[in-house]
This record gives structure tokens, C-alpha cells and sequence, in this order.
């Protein structure tokens, strides 16, 4: 089935250049051809893929049996055999979503993220593109738990959500559940999701339903991806759930046993690829969550009700900027901000909340400037206390106000949009400082902090014994 040069579409080597491209042209191949590369480090079987046009021009890569792709020299090449030519399919098969009266109805609001993603055939890349058909279509399990609605609201990237987008969201949110669903998923890239959680908790009060924010952290293209199982779960949460509240769901362990649910203000991801990525912070998870149902870790949660009643507060004050102590910071960082007008800061401080002495004026002048400065954590865990050291009672007198135990990306949500509700300095930080949602608790629990660290010996044999 290989085909002549000349006979070759415009996109036959697409993203191949240089030392590559020369290679493909030498043995007469063309992407997506499944082939045998023969090598000096020994013979590859897989299907060629197209690279990005910004990819280094050394590589020819395959997406072998295993599903997974390897990268091979091509000054290792000593020869490749063309078996066929793959077809490119640009889209999943969408199909007819099953309708019962006897199950609960869900609405899948998406977003884009690698949940709803798909092989982009000109650079090779993943890019948000399924659409909620699709979804649906690629995941018949979903049939078995619920009626499902779709509606995509965006395709972006998860770093290009931001306050319009938020704002956007509760209000679809807010429409859903006055039209009578029985719970909501939010498909979600989750580089920020834990942002998008924590401004949907504000902006989306006193919920009926469950609202269960979801992504993977591997894309729907490779063995391992934790996309289908996410969905699986967070549909079972929002469609079975007695917890009425702003969640994330993901991987609990890094295997597929079971999912979890964190509460939408106290959630962090916190490690760059491992499907187990999003942990809470200070807290315990609301619950777990398997194809058989979720089960509650605890009893403070909001409860699913009847009724129809919500508070949509779509509000957030785009001025306010979350700034990362580190030692020797200059006060023109902070200057900078008040000269912009900026009207709110978050500072993750060291240890108990301190910052060094020469940003001490341009505090000063900020908070005289009338600009609402608040103290976090960066160790995440555990609270600002200011009182302690002298540090921290200058930097109070100086108009900072410590921020209890919230974490430094919900905080600054949390000024943005008190911000963009008041000017009035009182009201400002009695509801900055009063809880709303579970982002400020009364005392970290004796197990909200839990970090089990590998090499210990009581550590590996647990590891050996109980969770390999």
C-alpha cells in the first residue's frame, strides 16, 4: 500500500523537516504509513505521526502496538518497510445517547481541556476539540448512569480560562439547575481547575445539585488515560450524589481503584502528570467515587435537595494580583501593581506569613493607596499567624491582613470577587475573613495533613504490604 513520491498529498510528511524529512523521502514514506523501522538499536514497529512544525528535525516518531509513542534517531535508521497506510480520522463517531425516564438527567457543560481532546493531524498535538457528542460517543458506560445533556460552552485551554469565562459558567450553571437537572459536569483542562473550582464555589451558592468539575491528566490517545474513568466517575458523582456542593473529581490513586471528590476551595493540583494529581489541602476529601457509587469520608457536606433555588453571583474584579514571596523581592514588584491601579493583593508569604523588610514601604503604601493586601501561606498547609514574630506584627500594623488558612490561588479568587462586589474596606474584609464555602476551616483535622514520604523504612514496607 505505499505510494509514490509523486503521488504524495501536500500533507504526506506533515511537520517533518530537515535530516527527517530527507529520511521519509529516501524510503518513500508518508505519515500515518504503519511501517517497521529497522535501526542500529534494533527494529521498531508503529504508525508514523506528524510532528509539530516546532519539533527538532532528528526524529521520526511512531505510535507503537502499545499505544504509547517513541522517538527514533533518524541517523539511527538503517532501512523502514511500509506494511500500510493508516486513514486519519479527524472525528469520533458520535451516537444517539439512550434516553430513560427512570434515571437522573446530567448536563455536561464543556470547556475543552485533554478530557474533550483530540490528535491535532497538523502539528501532532493534542487539542481541545471533541465535541460533547463525541464524548458521549467514545464513553457508552455514561448510558448506564444517567440521561445526559450536552453543551459546549468553550474550547480553550485551561490556562486561557479566566473571570469572563467564570462568569459565563455559573451563569450556564445557574440555568441548568432552574431547568430542573439533577446535576451538572464541568469537563475542565486541569492545569486550573482547582482556580475554575474555587470561583464557581463563590459565584454558585446554596447548590441543589452536585456540580463536579473533571479533566485527565492523559489524553484520550494513549493506553493509560485516565479521561474515560474521570468522566465514568464524575457523572456517577453529579447523577447519584447526596453532596450538593462545588467539586473536583479525580484519580485517587495513581491506579484506577477509585476517584475522588474535593471540595471546590481547599483542592490543589499538585503534581505535573501523575493521574492522582489533585489532593486537598488541609482537609480530607468529601468522598470517594467508583462505578458502583460515592461513598462520603465525612458529614459536613451541603446536602442535595428538591428544590430549584440557587445564588448566581457572577462577579470578579480583574485588578488583583497573587504575588509569590521569595527572598530578596524588590518593592517595585509591589509599586508596580499600585501605579496599575490594581485595587487587591494576595501575598503567599514564608513560614507563618513574613516577607523581607525592604518591601515593608511599598506595603505601606499600598495599603494607604487604598489597595487590599491579604496574607497566605506558601507551605499550603497549616495558617497565617502574624501575631508571632515581629515580622508579622509590623506587616499587620502596615495594613496586611493574614488570611487564615486559604490557599493563595482561592484567596486571591476570593478578593476578585468580593472586589467586584464592594469598595466598602469593612465589608471587604468581614467577607474575606467569614467562611463561604469551606475555605477557611476552624482547625486543620489530624489527618489533613499527610505526606508519605518514600525511602522511610516504615513507609516502603507499608508500600510493600498494603499498596503496591
Amino acid at each position: 500500500m505505499s505510494q509514490t513520491a509523486s503521488s504524495h498529498s501536500s500533507d504526506a510528511h506533515t511537520g517533518y523537516r530537515g535530516e527527517a524529512l530527507g529520511v521519509l523521502e529516501r524510503y518513500d514514506v508518508q505519515v500515518w504509513s504503519d511501517v517497521i523501522v529497522a535501526s542500529t538499536r534494533g527494529e521498531f514497529r508503529g504508525i508514523i505521526l506528524p510532528r509539530s512544525e516546532f519539533d527538532d528535525s532528528l526524529h521520526l516518531v511512531l505510535k507503537i502496538p502499545s499505544g504509547y509513542n517513541v522517538g527514533i534517531d533518524v541517523r539511527t535508521i538503517t532501512g523502514i518497510t511500509v506494511l500500510g497506510v493508516k486513514e486519519a480520522h479527524y472525528k469520533i463517531p458520535e451516537k444517539a445517547f439512550p434516553v430513560s425516564p427512570n434515571k437522573p438527567n446530567v448536563k455536561l457543560l464543556g470547556t475543552g481541556g485533554t478530557i474533550a481532546s483530540r490528535l491535532d493531524y497538523r502539528t501532532g498535538a493534542v487539542i481541545p476539540a471533541f465535541s460533547p457528542g463525541e464524548l458521549y460517543g467514545a464513553v457508552p458506560e455514561l448510558a448506564d448512569i444517567c440521561n445526559l445533556e450536552t453543551e459546549k460552552l468553550f474550547g480553550v485551554f485551561s490556562e486561557n480560562m479566566g473571570p469572563e469565562q467564570y462568569k459565563e459558567l455559573a451563569g450556564a450553571i445557574g440555568e441548568a439547575i432552574k431547568g430542573g437537572i439533577d446535576g451538572i459536569v464541568v469537563g475542565h483542562g486541569t492545569d486550573t481547575m482547582h482556580h475554575t473550582a474555587s470561583a464557581l464555589a463563590f459565584m454558585v451558592q446554596d447548590s441543589p445539585v452536585p456540580i463536579v468539575l473533571v479533566g485527565s491528566q492523559r489524553s484520550s490517545d494513549r493506553p493509560s488515560s485516565d479521561a474515560a474513568l474521570n468522566l465514568i466517575h464524575a457523572t456517577t458523582a453529579s447523577a447519584t450524589s447526596d453532596i450538593a456542593e462545588v467539586m473536583v473529581c479525580m484519580f485517587g490513586p495513581t491506579s484506577d481503584e477509585y476517584g475522588l471528590l474535593h471540595r471546590g476551595t481547599r483542592v490543589r493540583k499538585m503534581h505535573s502528570s501523575y493521574r492522582s494529581t489533585f489532593r486537598t489541602i488541609g482537609d480530607i476529601p468529601l468522598a470517594t467515587v467508583t462505578r458502583d457509587g460515592v461513598r462520603p469520608l465525612r458529614q459536613d457536606y451541603n446536602r442535595r435537595r428538591d428544590d430549584r433555588h440557587v445564588g448566581i453571583f457572577p462577579y470578579f474584579e480583574e485588578r488583583v494580583s497573587l504575588l509569590y514571596y521569595y527572598p530578596n523581592m524588590h518593592p517595585d514588584i509591589i509599586d508596580g501593581l499600585v501605579d496599575n491601579d490594581y485595587r487587591g493583593i494576595v501575598i503567599a508569604g514564608t513560614g507563618l506569613g513574613h516577607v523581607n523588610k525592604p518591601v515593608y514601604p511599598a506595603l505601606e503604601r499600598a495599603a494607604k493607596a487604598g489597595v487590599h493586601v491579604y496574607m497566605t501561606v506558601q507551605t499550603l498547609w497549616g495558617y497565617v499567624h502574624m501575631f508571632v514574630y515581629d515580622t508579622g506584627r509590623d506587616l499587620m500594623a502596615k495594613g496586611v491582613v493574614p488570611a487564615e488558612n486559604m490557599l493563595p490561588e482561592v484567596a486571591y479568587v476570593k478578593l476578585a470577587w468580593v472586589l467586584g462586589q464592594t469598595s466598602d474596606p469593612d465589608e471587604i474584609r468581614a467577607r474575606m475573613l467569614s467562611p463561604i464555602c469551606g475555605e477557611i476551616t476552624e482547625r486543620e483535622p489530624h489527618n489533613g495533613y499527610l505526606v508519605f514520604q518514600g525511602g522511610l523504612p516504615e513507609m516502603e514496607a507499608f508500600l510493600k504490604k498494603v499498596h503496591r
